[in-house]
């Protein structure tokens, strides 16, 4: 799952320069369009994970193909998004946030006919290319348009309606999947297109175009370098125990080639006039912290949400509503919290409760380790995915205000653009490394000729219960490591993240 989705503070907030742009009467329609925007992706990133399975079932797609449906979305939307944001001030906010939203919608629609799991894959990857424009479009529009005075309410307002969107997408989604026949899946897409189309009448009819900010050239070439590196990475990772990916290269070379890009993209911007990444934040402890324990937290979270419905439906027999039920607590806890555990953070510092926070999904994820053979979905399996609630709901804001608390205050926005970027390519290398792990487990598990992890294909007899075992030995391997690794979090937040005591946060 694009699990960023239910962060509500996941999109670059960019402060505003100047007067707004944006006459009071037209302001309603920004904050409607954001909105909508922001909907639209939470529910396909949220949606889109419980479909897996029906796509599968579909399209006859392999555990391959579920995997690079997703990454392919994620790969762009990661990599592009700091440009994303960057293109807003250099040809003006409303021109790119619009433009965003149309290639989003005509890919979505694009989606929805998808003739098989290749194309479906490719249109995926330009939904990402559309979404990496949309997303810190929606908050920066907002700031742009709003007066100083007035804008914290705005933005407080987009976060409440997204945090429903959020809480209830899945679970509408779920039933729609459940209910209908297998090509239902295609609403998920197809829902997108009215969506955009009142956003864009909305942005053209009753919104002004916006002066650019700056003029200053984009990092094209630091986004290229970044796709080719994340891009190798997560598909040298997907190729391990693949035999028939491993023609063309070694998964080995693959995982070199990235690296090399990656060296190349730190030199490039380190050197470049107008970089994407401002490689001189993270000389500061806290900052590098907060982005490392980013990347640790996001890699589990998203690995246990991506194979949760998979293995669910094929082994356990659960329908999507069910599924989807079970993740509610997810979106309450969030919604909930962040204002409370932001405040805390403010008052306390960010090291205790980012702490405890990923300890307790940790704890989570420890507890589905050891009781997934039992497949006790609503008495065991939920209040461990309550408590994981619990937890994200504890971090997510105060993981907000422990980056900007790291960096200048001109550095806010871009600091939180990095943030949000490290969460997005965290999952796309989850959702390879980690695929790549449970196919390897199922077949050693289940070696006879028998589908992939995940398959939506039952075996009669004893086939059918060792392909159920297989499974679930197959995601008990991915919440097992996701665990570790979400307690190494726990300590890279102890020991990076400031504390003070209540009412003496420093100044500086």
């Amino acid at each position: 799952m694009d699990m960023a989705e239910p962060q509500l503070h996941d999109t670059p907030p960019i402060e505003g320069q100047g007067r707004p742009f944006c006459p009071p009467q037209a302001r309603p329609f920004v904050l409607v369009s954001a909105i909508l925007a922001s909907g639209m992706g939470f529910i396909d990133g949220s949606v889109v994970a419980l479909a897996i399975p029906a796509i599968r079932a579909d399209l006859g797609a392999g555990l391959v193909d579920a995997q690079w449906i997703s990454n392919s979305y994620m790969l762009f939307l990661s990599s592009l998004v700091l440009l994303g944001g960057a293109a807003g001030d250099v040809f003006g906010v409303r021109t790119i946030f619009a433009g965003g939203i149309a290639l989003f919608m005509v890919t979505s629609l694009a989606c929805a006919v998808a003739p098989d799991a290749q194309w479906l894959i490719v249109l995926r990857a330009f939904q990402g290319v559309g979404a990496a424009f949309m997303v810190p479009g929606s908050l920066a529009i907002i700031a742009k348009s709003y007066p100083p005075a007035t804008r914290g309410a705005a933005i407080g307002t987009w976060a409440a309606f997204s945090s429903i969107t959020a809480a209830i997408g899945p679970f509408i989604g779920g039933m729609v999947l459940a209910l209908g026949d297998p090509w239902m899946w295609r609403l998920i897409f197809a829902i997108n297109g009215p969506i955009a189309l009142v956003a864009l009448a909305m942005l053209f009819m009753k919104v002004p175009q916006d002066r650019p900010a700056e003029r200053r050239r984009l990092d094209y070439l630091g986004a290229l370098l970044a796709t080719a590196s994340l891009g190798a990475f997560a598909w040298g990772l997907t190729a391990f125990g693949l035999p028939e990916f491993q023609r063309l290269a070694s998964p080995w070379v693959w995982l070199l080639a990235g690296a090399l890009a990656a060296v190349l993209f730190l030199g490039w911007e380190r050197r470049a006039k107008a970089p994407m990444v401002k490689l001189g934040l993270f000389a500061s402890k806290a900052f590098s912290g907060a982005n490392f324990y980013t990347l640790v937290l996001f890699f589990a979270f998203t690995a246990v949400l991506f194979f949760l419905p998979m293995t669910l439906i094929s082994a356990w027999g659960a329908r999507e509503w069910e599924v989807s039920l079970l993740l509610l607590p997810l979106s309450v806890f969030i919604a909930l919290l962040s204002g409370r555990a932001g405040r805390f953070a403010d008052q306390e510092g960010p090291r205790r409760i980012l702490t405890v926070g990923a300890g307790l999904v940790g704890v989570s994820f420890a507890i589905l380790t050891l009781t997934l053979p039992f497949m006790r979905m609503w008495t065991v399996t939920f209040p461990a995915l309550s408590l994981m609630g619990l937890g994200m709901g504890l971090l997510v804001s105060p993981l907000s205000s422990a980056v900007m608390l790291a960096v200048p205050d001109d550095d806010t926005g871009l600091a939180s653009g990095v943030n949000n970027a490290v969460a997005r390519a965290a999952g796309l290398i989850a959702i390879a490394g980690m695929g790549a792990l449970a196919g390897l487990v199922f077949a050693a598990a289940y070696p006879d000729g028998s589908p992939d992890y995940g398959a939506l294909i039952a075996d009669p007899g004893a086939n059918e219960a060792a392909r159920v075992a297989a499974t679930n030995l197959a995601f008990q391997s991915v919440t097992s490591v996701s665990s570790v690794v979400c307690f190494m979090a726990a300590a890279v937040a102890w020991w990076t993240q400031p504390s003070w005591k209540s009412g003496q946060k420093p100044l500086a």
